[in-house]
């Protein structure tokens, strides 16, 4: 079907992985392999108001653009994107023929002026393609107040963004169908999909198969779906579809090889692909930013994000207010019990005696006989900070991370008490102690997550005599902080949050005794 054309958008969307910096020989190459399998349109990448780096596939004009263009291209077209409040009109050259269309986006609360910086685009000769931001984010009667304006503009082409990943293949036909029966037949009709519900491939095919035969349409995909995690469609998956089920004869080969030489080593380093955290932030039509900053915390299990996503407003779903998901996040994290009978027993163990704190740094694992050595000597209880160590027995384990508890479950031991901050309300069992999150993170003190400064906060209330520091190592650039097998892969913190931590301490240690075992980055910048 002539009328169904592929849009390859791995220089331009796939540039949220790696910040655009594809590099010059990789950006020419790519677009050369694209050719090689006769993709119909390829976007080039963004015009921005910036700096050209020939490495980087954001563009200041199309001038710069043009330099890294082949000469040659066969039937493929280029195009490229700009979001309207991001790029200045007045940089675009009139059109020549090299970039064939511009994609213009804007949001649902800016619509007027994004409208206004398409027609300057229509102004200067190009194929104009409207892209709005979060088509899912529309009620009906809105977006047909939209492709009514659309109409009037008599753009090249219209497209259904699911910006969010949200969509369903219900919500598609609904949306298509409003799409069919309000914009001029003339009016190409795209569709843009996110995998955040693992349903981009299955929307494509669904689209493809209800689409009116004579409405002119483009699929955008990419290589290997990289875009802004959790990514896009397919390419080479939608390129197979199309030539076994509509006669296409795209090549294929070229597209493998571009990703088993350009795409596979970006993703090993900065992966992309299904995620349930961004499934969450789909099934609430929310900006990907919101599961992203929870993600960053490195403290929420997807069941927590779950319960602090689905407390967001409906009016700050669709632009990100990182005001607004922190507050969230610090009512969910302190929510409040009655620990006062716990504090009272641990009182009782604790007061007056030594404690032997456990992280899980390197320096545990091979000074693990001096460590030992002072616990027989001081008779010190052992207590494990966020894990449970295979060399302890007895003792306890303190857990102010709820990722962290989750991974440790299967793990957990009988002889081992433990104690836990109020955030955590998975897996809490009958006579573990569960301490006020806010008691330990917030009140008094500077604020700290940070689970060692939260422990000794803690043994400072229960007016021990002395806490000895085993494996707290700090964090070093190279990222090998913990012994292997202990923590998983994530892990948000940085080296200068050495000198936070290291201040807290100073700060501790006029109130306990405070002495490290193994050696720590910590201890240097005290």
């Amino acid at each position: 079907m002539e009328n169904i054309r592929l849009l390859d958008c791995t220089l331009r969307d796939g540039g949220y992985i790696n910040d655009w910096n594809f590099g010059e020989k990789t950006i020419r190459s790519i677009i050369d392999r694209l050719i090689e399998a006769k993709t119909d349109l390829v976007e080039v990448g963004f015009l921005r108001n910036c700096t050209y780096d020939p490495d980087r596939t954001l563009f200041h004009s199309v001038r710069e653009l043009k330099k890294v263009l082949p000469s040659s291209h066969g039937n493929t077209k280029f195009v490229a994107m700009a979001l309207h409040n991001q790029y200045d009109i007045r940089n675009l050259e009139e059109c020549d023929g090299t970039v064939d269309a511009v994609r213009v986006t804007f949001h649902d609360y800016d619509v007027e002026e994004g409208l206004d910086f398409c027609r300057k685009v229509k102004e200067k000769g190009y194929q104009l393609f409207i892209n709005p931001i979060n088509i899912m984010g529309y009620r009906d009667q809105e977006l047909v107040k939209l492709l009514k304006k659309v109409s009037n503009l008599e753009p090249y082409g219209f497209s259904i963004v699911d910006t969010f990943g949200s969509m369903t293949k219900k919500e598609l036909v609904r949306i298509y169908s409003l799409c069919e029966n309000n914009l001029d037949e003339a009016i190409v009709l795209g569709l843009h999909l996110h995998e955040n519900m693992a349903q981009s491939f299955l929307l494509a095919q669904t689209f493809l198969e209800m689409k009116d035969p004579r409405r002119n349409c483009v699929l955008d995909a990419s290589l290997n779906g990289m875009g802004r995690v959790p990514g896009n469609l397919c390419l080479e998956l939608i390129m197979d579809y199309m030539n076994r089920s509509y006669g296409k004869d795209y090549d294929i080969d070229p597209v493998l090889d571009a990703i088993e030489e350009y795409i596979t080593p970006i993703k090993s380093r900065e992966p992309w692909g299904y995620m349930a955290e961004y499934f969450i932030s789909a099934k609430y039509n929310l900006h990907r930013n919101y599961a992203e900053y929870l993600l960053s915390k490195g403290t929420l299990t997807a069941r927590d994000m779950h319960q602090i996503l689905k407390m967001l407003p409906e009016n700050k779903k669709s632009a990100f207010d990182p005001a607004c998901i922190e507050e969230l996040y610090q009512e969910y994290k302190n929510q409040t019990v009655s620990d006062q009978a716990s504090l009272g027993s641990l009182k009782q163990i604790f007061e007056g005696r030594a404690v032997v704190l456990l992280a899980p740094g390197t320096s545990l694992e091979y000074q693990w006989d001096k460590v030992k050595d002072y616990i027989r000597s001081q008779k010190a209880i052992i207590v494990s900070a966020n894990f449970y160590f295979a060399e302890q027995e007895g003792g306890f384990a303190f857990f102010s991370n709820a990722k962290r508890f989750a991974e440790y479950q299967a793990l957990r031991k009988q002889d081992i008490h433990v104690i836990l901050t109020s955030n955590i309300t998975k897996g809490v069992r009958p006579g573990d102690d569960v301490i006020n999150y806010r008691r330990l993170a917030m009140e008094g003190e500077e604020p700290s997550e940070n689970c060692g400064i939260m422990l000794l906060r803690l043994m400072s209330l229960l007016k021990v005599k002395e806490a000895a520091l085993a494996g707290f190592d700090g964090y070093t650039s190279e990222g090998e902080d913990y012994m292997k097998g202990y923590f998983g892969a994530f892990q948000n913190a940085r080296e200068g949050d050495n000198r936070k931590i290291a201040g807290e301490i100073r700060k501790l240690q006029k109130k306990i005794k405070i002495l490290f075992l193994t050696p720590s980055q910590y201890e240097e910048a005290v």
